[in-house]
């Protein structure tokens, strides 16, 4: 799988620029500190001459400059490189968190849905029709506020790691049921092949024909599939910031850039660019990374 993998050069290429993005997330705060800069400190209001009357960058291009690279963010003057390195890392801690869950999740009610089969295959299959109805945006939007007022009094002001944690839950809630079915198919023609009949024979528990016969045969899928949602909880979470009902000011974040965006482009269109192109980067990269790694584990798909 390695050598094939190597061998494609768009997967390769990809698989950098992802990794370029974690470790943007994992040292942003020592790129900040090298850079002199962070992401709270509203620059154009505490220093003249960074914003004009209607508090939009008076150098051209929105600010951009030797001293602020990516220019200042309209209204609040705060630095927008800062901003995007820690935007990308709220993005993707919460993707990651929320793949992880997701993925456990789905191997869990998957497998022992496909391997049980009666009438665990039945309810377990019927909870994952009952979800799968749900309609996805519909239910994030309405459901965040429920659940961050499970953690704090609704007339009290949520704190950032409860809307980070009623963010994840809501995501892995609906996230898990499409790997959950694909790993129940593969599971119930695994379950009649000759090793796991083997295995049986031989004495072997339920629980160790599961991690030692079937789990090691559902790798392929599970990666596979796990490089599609991640990117996808990546635009979902951004989605639910840009709509108001994620991760609110001032905590930086992908889908709070695209709404102060949306709101000044008309006078400052710069400010829109640097987030937009580092997402759209971030997902065509993952999701060609995605069909290496499928094409990688199962050449003969390929054909």
């Amino acid at each position: 799988m390695w050598r094939r993998f190597k061998r494609d050069r768009s997967g390769v290429v990809s698989a950098c620029v992802v990794l370029f993005f974690f470790g943007v997330a994992l040292f942003a705060p020592v790129i900040a500190w090298l850079y002199g800069k962070n992401p709270y400190t509203r620059y154009g209001q505490e220093r003249e001459g960074l914003l004009n009357e209607f508090e939009y960058p008076v150098k051209p291009n929105g600010g951009i400059d030797g001293e602020f690279w990516f220019g200042l963010e309209p209204g609040q003057g705060r630095d927008v490189f800062t901003q995007l390195l820690f935007g990308i890392r709220t993005s993707l801690g919460i993707a990651v968190a929320v793949t992880l869950l997701a993925v456990v999740t789905a191997i869990l009610i998957g497998i022992a849905a496909g391997y049980l089969g009666g009438k665990a295959d039945y309810f377990l299959n019927r909870l994952i029709d009952l979800l799968m109805a749900f309609p996805n945006q519909l239910f994030f939007v309405a459901f965040m506020p429920i659940v961050a007022a499970l953690f704090v009094d609704p007339s009290e002001e949520t704190p950032t790691y409860i809307r980070v944690v009623s963010v994840v839950l809501v995501l892995w809630f609906l996230g898990w049921m499409t790997l959950a079915r694909i790993l129940r198919g593969v599971t119930l023609g695994l379950r009649e092949r000759e090793f796991v009949e083997a295995a049986k024979v031989s004495g072997a528990s339920r629980w160790r024909i599961i991690t030692r016969e079937l789990l090691p045969n559902l790798v392929t899928p599970i990666l596979v599939q796990a490089t599609i949602m991640l990117p996808n909880f990546v635009t979902t979470a951004a989605a639910l910031s840009f709509l108001g009902v994620g991760i609110m000011e001032p905590t930086p974040d992908w889908g709070r850039m695209f709404a102060r965006g949306a709101e000044v482009y008309q006078g400052d269109l710069t400010y829109m660019f640097f987030p937009a192109g580092a997402m759209v980067l971030f997902i065509v990269a993952f999701n060609l990374l995605g069909d290496s790694v499928r094409d990688a584990f199962d050449p003969k798909g390929q054909r």
